[in-house]
């Protein structure tokens, strides 16, 4: 690591994350991205192998950490502040429990690279350091932009290449076009689903165990004094 902070000052300071995932580079994974031989193609997979296995270890983002996905939903959020969250996936985006609620649905499609991806661009756009600037679009780039990255998004070719080209010189705008096609993905893809989904539905209590808000009135068979059956509402 020493080594890494002498040959690249840059990256002098790092979020502990960003730092651990430095810590598996070598010098030649630092530098711009370009054309690479079947040699380095293979040093790329392993070192990406371990990525995955690293991001899965430690959670995938600093926001929706494996620590709160499993509490968060069952207990803490009332029904009337979930159903906000149907408003507009704008609204949802707003709250740190619907951030959460909305990732853990993306977990159960497999797609939560998308909500990751949008998050991380989030906290890059509020950096002012040029130094964390540089640090963070490498770690986006190789964690999400580039060819069989560990939670590549789905993105076009062309956007795609603008990004690659940006990476010698990352600005803050650099990964909006991006961003926001992930977004409209999540908004019309993902939303609607997660609205109609078990996750969500729980928690709005009109599904699940204990969850109905109303119920039938059963009619129970009687005879009358000819002895021919009829029904009648019976009594809760």
């Amino acid at each position: 690591m020493e080594t890494l902070l002498f040959l690249f000052p840059q990256f002098n300071y790092m979020a502990p994350k960003e730092e651990a995932y430095f810590k598996m580079l070598g010098p030649e994974d630092l530098q711009a991205p370009k054309m690479k031989n079947d040699t380095s193609r293979q040093k790329d997979k392993e070192r990406k192998s371990r990525l995955s296995l690293f991001l899965t270890k430690s959670g995938s983002h600093e926001n929706v950490s494996s620590h709160k996905k499993t509490n968060t939903t069952s207990s803490n959020i009332s029904p009337e502040a979930a159903l906000q969250w149907s408003d507009s996936f704008e609204e949802l985006l707003k709250n740190s429990d619907g951030v959460e609620t909305f990732s853990q649905f993306l977990r159960t499609e497999f797609s939560e690279e998308n909500i990751e991806f949008w998050l991380a661009c989030e906290e890059y756009k509020a950096i002012d350091s040029e130094t964390k600037l540089l640090s963070k679009a490498k770690y986006i780039y190789t964690v999400f932009i580039e060819s069989d990255a560990p939670k590549e998004v789905n993105i076009d070719y062309n956007t795609k290449t603008a990004i690659q080209k940006n990476m010698a010189q990352p600005t803050k705008s650099c990964f909006e076009a991006a961003q926001m096609k992930v977004y409209s993905l999540m908004k019309k893809d993902s939303y609607p689903r997660f609205l109609h989904s078990d996750i969500y539905l729980r928690l709005t209590r009109r599904k699940g165990p204990g969850a109905t808000m109303f119920r039938r009135r059963s009619r129970s068979c009687v005879f009358n004094e000819r002895g021919e059956p009829t029904t009648e509402p019976s009594a809760w």
